[in-house]
């Protein structure tokens, strides 16, 4: 049996070189055609065979996302596009339509076609049809529960991919038109403005029956299902997936070296203990800016899993720096927020786990010490206590 698959979003190629970096196993892209998420910054040509190459190095595969459901004036280019994802060598695209699918199959293209979760499939004849129509693997819509992703992953008729981590749809996904109608911005083309996490004003007739101070939205919590992996594993899920191409890097690190660790761990250990799974979650945490839920794997969502008032979703500010490199005998770093010289702080990279370390020196480029770094991107230079890699993050320490 293959091991199991971690795929990474990329909204950019700097977000796609952490992403392998810390772990994952392929990541999936969007181009500037035909791809979902049309406020990513995505991926011209050139930069897509770059990303190729890199991940080529790195043993990791490149997927293109070409999921939007194309209206008429939408179909231009496609066979040229699809000819020229072939020649960069992508290892697989996400299709939403059915015509984009078949034509990849009949240009005779070497990478493999992975039905979108935008159809929705949620049973095992749906995957034995489209099996029947040459495709490589289905990506389950995330309405699924556990016991229907059990048994259509048994079956194994082909490889199914699923959603572990990130973003929820509070209708059925891919189905909502409230983007549509509010902002003229189309879902299903690339658009979304999530409408369902504005505020509103909830009215009976002319009454407001929601309170002024604390309007109503109806939004989902993020997935998290770090519960639920070892089964997905055992079943012979294909491939794990985590949601966000807009994430920053920041995020991407932090969230798929924890399920990098996570996966490691049972593939070496048969299991894990409550105690590492809640170090995973503390993990995971560290990045989230929005409350997570199993969304479907426990049963159908209720309440509890929706955020009709309370959510927060202010950026983290806990990612204070980068690590370029060294120089001489000291660590160059990028500022990325705020931090001062007596901050509890740790660093975490792809090759090193989560350590505390305590800075000794840190200095400007003209060697002037520093007591304060609150210039975002400028270049400093530190001494600590501890380990260091290139591409590692330091952090302020959660208690």
């Amino acid at each position: 049996m293959n091991k199991i698959e971690l795929l990474a979003p990329a909204g950019n190629l700097e977000k796609a070189k952490i992403a392998i970096l810390y772990g994952a196993d392929a990541v999936y892209i969007g181009g500037k055609q035909f791809s979902l998420r049309s406020r990513a910054s995505n991926f011209s040509l050139e930069e897509m065979a770059e990303l190729v190459e890199f991940a080529n190095v790195h043993q990791a595969h490149v997927h293109v996302t070409v999921n939007m459901l194309p209206h008429e004036d939408d179909l231009e280019g496609i066979q040229e596009y699809l000819l020229k994802l072939d020649a960069i060598g992508v290892h697989a695209i996400i299709v939403a339509s059915p015509y984009i699918m078949t034509l990849a199959k009949s240009l005779g293209c070497h990478f493999e076609v992975h039905v979108s979760t935008q159809h929705s499939s949620t049973n095992s004849k749906a995957i034995e049809f489209w099996k029947e129509q040459g495709m490589d693997r289905v990506v389950l819509a995330r309405e699924c529960g556990m016991e229907q992703i059990e048994t259509m992953a048994k079956k194994q008729i082909l490889p199914i991919e699923i959603f572990i981590h990130g973003g929820m749809c509070i209708s059925y996904s891919g189905r909502c038109v409230l983007s549509n109608h509010m902002t003229l911005r189309d879902a299903n083309r690339g658009g979304c403005a999530q409408s369902c996490r504005w505020k509103y004003h909830l009215m009976d007739g002319a009454d407001e029956i929601s309170n002024p101070e604390q309007l109503f939205c109806m939004s989902s919590k993020d997935l998290q299902a770090v519960d639920e992996i070892e089964s997905f594993i055992r079943w012979g899920v294909a491939s794990l997936k985590i949601e966000g191409r807009m994430k920053s890097a920041y995020y991407l690190a932090t969230v798929v070296s924890s399920y990098r660790r996570l996966i490691d761990q049972i593939y070496e250990k048969g299991s894990v203990t409550p105690s590492e799974l809640d170090a995973i979650r503390f993990e995971i945490a560290k990045a989230e800016n929005r409350q997570t839920g199993p969304g479907f794997y426990k049963g159908i969502p209720d309440e509890t899993v929706q955020l009709y008032q309370d959510h927060d979703e202010t950026v983290t500010q806990e990612y204070v720096a980068f690590v370029l490199g060294k120089k001489n005998d000291k660590i160059q770093v990028q500022v990325k927020n705020k931090f001062v010289f007596e901050d509890d702080l740790e660093i975490f990279g792809p090759q090193i786990p989560s350590t505390p370390i305590k800075l000794q020196s840190i200095e400007d480029e003209n060697g002037e010490p520093l007591t304060v770094c609150n210039k975002p991107m400028q270049i400093v230079y530190a001494k600590w206590d501890g380990p260091w890699q290139e591409n590692a993050m330091i952090r302020k320490r959660r208690k």
